[in-house]
């Protein structure tokens, strides 16, 4: 990740201190959660989901199905929100998403998506975090 390319930056000491140790191997690391196991995997509240690094807002819940893949997924971001990356680590092609304000690292979007969009934003739970709008 390159340095100070992003308008929201932090020294790593200062990204270590502000995240716990599973959320900043997933933000800053490129890590991912074990499937099924995040926090808003089978979450369908009302509200918004923001980067857990700096608080951006990425994705609205009423974006957000059930996949069955074993993370949250989504059929849609905010406009402008993430930036996509080529990713060929682990013998595959993918399209790496990150946070376009931090450069955090939020998952991956595939064009296998159910809805009418045709896309699949994988997102791990790590990396986002929930702010509900109420009932």
């Amino acid at each position: 990740m390159e340095k100070n390319k992003y308008p929201y930056h932090k020294t790593d000491q200062e990204w270590q201190q502000s995240l716990s140790p599973e959320a900043y191997r997933v933000l800053r690391e490129k890590g991912t959660e074990y499937p099924f196991s995040g926090e808003y995997c089978n979450h369908f509240e009302n509200g918004n989901y923001h980067c857990k690094g700096c608080g951006t807002l990425l994705f609205e819940s009423k974006t957000k199905f059930d996949s069955h893949c074993g993370w949250p997924s989504f059929d849609q971001a905010v406009e402008g929100a993430l930036e996509y990356h080529k990713d060929s680590s682990h013998g595959m092609l993918r399209t790496e998403i990150v946070c376009a304000h931090c450069g955090g690292h939020q998952g991956h979007v595939f064009d296998d998506g159910p809805t009418t969009t045709g896309v699949r934003y994988c997102v791990n739970s790590e990396s986002i975090l929930f702010m509900s709008k109420g009932a």
